[in-house]
């Protein structure tokens, strides 16, 4: 066990709620087995006090934070700087220590992509649909061009938002066929076809546990692989269904892992191996079993 002493750097993660978060067991684990003096705590930052929270984090000589929710959009206007990736994906959820402040970066789709990796799913040539058109949806959407999808396929109730991500994105691309569905519309795809299927949206977390966007089983069989990028449940409903119907399914725990490996190797300059990650994961597991989650 670390030994925290008088040069221990601080890092910590800033959100509202935020007793519910797991990132200390990921960082201070990490800490351990890496050898560094380093210590990581959650901060409750209310509403209208983010600003003052990341000045004094920075007075404080914090080396790093990382931001969940509801501050990855605003937390932007605050930071010295913002990496290319976090700056189009337009969120930000780990800071980096430097000269006058903080650099934003954006670690989830470089996690996401990561947890896919690690778990044999394959975004390159393949037909994919999202569930949902919110802000992780779009970054989601943006992963997708850039690792080469075939076929994008926004699903939402309000069609317009999906439309709006499929606007956006088509300029960025003239070999991904990117299109907008309502929901509801999901019938309209060819029933021979079969899809990656990324469940972008809170609906499965609590307290709508036993829910999923999608109930009916016709939908599920034309998916392969289900990724819910809840992770808390560890087991959905929109999984149970991917699976009862005969596809692969995979819920969003790994995504938080390597999210949170990545913003460690950008503070320490470490390189987290596949070895270390997966005994991260087992200790994950445990905690949130013990959380009964």
């Amino acid at each position: 066990m670390n030994i925290i002493n008088g040069s221990a750097r601080v890092c910590g993660v800033f959100g509202n709620p935020i007793e519910h978060s797991i990132s200390p067991t990921i960082h201070n684990y990490l800490a351990e087995r890496t050898g560094q003096n380093l210590v990581y705590v959650p901060f409750r930052i209310e509403n209208g006090y983010l600003g003052d929270a990341v000045k004094g984090a920075y007075a404080l000589n914090g080396l790093g934070i990382n931001v969940t929710v509801p501050y990855k959009s605003e937390v932007m206007e605050f930071l010295k700087d913002i990496d290319e990736l976090a700056e189009r994906i337009g969120a930000v959820n780990t800071l980096v220590r430097v000269e006058g402040g903080f650099k934003g970066f954006n670690t989830d789709m470089p996690g996401l992509y990561r947890a896919l990796c690690a778990d044999g799913v394959k975004i390159e040539g393949e037909k994919v649909l999202i569930l949902g058109a919110g802000g992780v949806a779009r970054a989601v959407a943006m992963l997708l061009v850039e690792k080469k999808a075939k076929e994008i396929i926004v699903l939402n109730r309000t069609v317009e938002k999906a439309q709006a991500i499929v606007d956006e994105l088509s300029v960025m691309t003239d070999s991904c066929l990117i299109k907008a569905l309502p929901i509801d519309a999901y019938d309209t795809l060819p029933v021979e076809d079969k899809y990656l299927a990324i469940q972008a949206t809170n609906v499965g977390m609590h307290p709508k546990v036993g829910e999923a966007v999608i109930m009916q089983a016709d939908f599920y069989k034309r998916v392969h692989t289900g990724y819910d990028l809840v992770c808390n449940p560890l087991y959905t409903k929109f999984m149970e269904l991917v699976e009862v119907n005969g596809g692969k399914a995979y819920n969003g725990l790994k995504m938080l892992l390597y999210q949170g490996i990545i913003a460690y190797e950008l503070w320490t300059g470490c390189d987290i191996g596949e070895e270390l990650a997966g005994d991260v994961y087992e200790v994950m597991l445990s905690e949130m079993k013990v959380r009964g989650k």
